[in-house]
């Protein structure tokens, strides 16, 4: 089981619920290498916002199990070359929303771009 703490939700992903399928990618910026596993979500809980603070990105705690690594590379490399945005491709989708602001996060995924994710798994 895997545990993080206070993580900043994006394009929709702050309705994370246990049993949602989750794809885990290791930060490039901290010396990771992109997609390594993915898992489902035992637990999920929203992190209450702070007073007085008007804008907040919202976050949650998560508990994810880890069901199967990644069977093949896909990172900033080779999702670079995906940047029209309006193209509708999923790794395009992919590029925007992890590396357009480069920051760890959960995010939420159209069906195409988790079943070209699920493309590298068995």
């Amino acid at each position: 089981m895997l545990l993080f703490p206070a993580q900043k939700t994006m394009y929709g992903r702050r309705r994370i619920a246990e049993d949602d399928a989750i794809f885990l990618f290791a930060s490039e910026n901290s010396g990771g290498r992109g997609l390594i596993a993915k898992g489902v979500v035992m637990a999920a809980a929203a992190v209450p916002r702070k007073p007085g603070v008007e804008r907040q990105t919202p976050r949650v705690d998560v508990t994810i199990e880890v069901i199967a690594p990644a069977l093949r590379p896909l990172g900033r490399a080779e999702l670079k070359l995906f940047d029209r945005w309006d193209d509708g491709r999923p790794e395009t989708e992919l590029n925007f929303k992890f590396y357009r602001q480069a920051t760890d996060k959960i995010v939420g995924l159209t069906d195409g771009a988790a079943a070209f994710l699920g493309s590298f798994f068995l």
